[in-house]
């Protein structure tokens, strides 16, 4: 390839990287799915995300006017297949496809295996892992058509190495590794990469509210000295997203400050 080539398919490239893109962030309400959301809208992107409690997302809604963003809101029970494919599709009518897809919705209902109840491990695995097949599935046949995708699945730390009291939401973000790894590979020739980021202990209002002497202990274990921010596992999902990134796909990118190192 010539000089003037190589220019060229770099310039190609360039401009392909700057295309504004309809990004849906799942849970894009929660901490960490609210940054998530701003940084691909600082990309210029247009951003959509789910909601289920009404009042909750429109407070949410109005703070992040507040902050100068404005983001599209779709009633969706991401737990739900029907619901999750009809949200889908009312967006793809609304806004066009959906090209960028960020699986951040999740919850938790800790307590040791012994003690937990039936239905406190069907909840987390159906809104952290079933959530993930509900979205995905309508959403690829839209990124198939486009010849472009970038699917992002929001793990955890304790998805590899696991936690007491966690056996629920550690099986369901270890599921995660699992789907990226084999949907990257059905789709790789098709131009959509599917990646996981697994953020470790982040300051939010969760690890805020632990006990100090619990929390303190923790942060002795991370090698890097503090806990991560929200703007530390956006800042993977905005990387994984980028046209450049395109080479790299069925991956685990671990945001953990060093905590846990496969």
């Amino acid at each position: 390839m010539t000089q003037s080539a190589m220019t060229e398919q770099s310039q190609k490239s360039a401009e392909t990287a700057a295309k504004p893109r309809v990004a849906l962030v799942t849970g894009g309400t929660g901490a960490i799915g609210s940054e998530i959301a701003k940084r691909l809208a600082r990309e210029g992107h247009t951003v959509v995300t789910t909601y289920r409690n009404e009042d909750k997302a429109r407070a949410w809604e109005e703070e992040m006017k507040k902050e100068g963003f404005t983001f599209h809101l779709y009633k969706c029970d991401v737990a739900d297949f029907n619901s999750a494919k009809e949200m889908v599709e009312k967006v793809k009518a609304d806004l066009g496809p959906v090209e960028i897809l960020v699986n951040c919705a999740g919850i938790t209902r800790d307590t040791t295996l012994r003690k937990m109840t039936h239905e406190q491990w069907r909840d987390v695995l159906s809104s952290n892992l079933d959530s993930v097949f509900n979205v995905t599935r309508p959403v690829l046949d839209q990124m198939l058509e486009s010849g472009f995708g970038r699917i992002i699945n929001i793990s955890s730390i304790n998805g590899s190495k696991g936690q007491f009291g966690q056996s629920n939401y550690s099986a369901a973000k270890a599921g995660m590794h699992g789907f990226t790894k084999s949907l990257a590979q059905e789709v790789a020739k098709k131009g959509i990469t599917v990646n996981t980021v697994s953020p470790g202990y982040i300051e939010t209002e969760m690890i805020l509210g632990v006990p100090e002497n619990i929390r303190q202990g923790i942060l002795a274990q991370i090698p890097v000295g503090r806990f991560g921010t929200p703007q530390d596992v956006a800042h993977a999902v905005a990387f994984l997203v980028k046209e450049e990134s395109g080479f790299i796909t069925g991956a685990n990118l671990a945001s953990n400050g060093g905590h846990y190192m496969e």
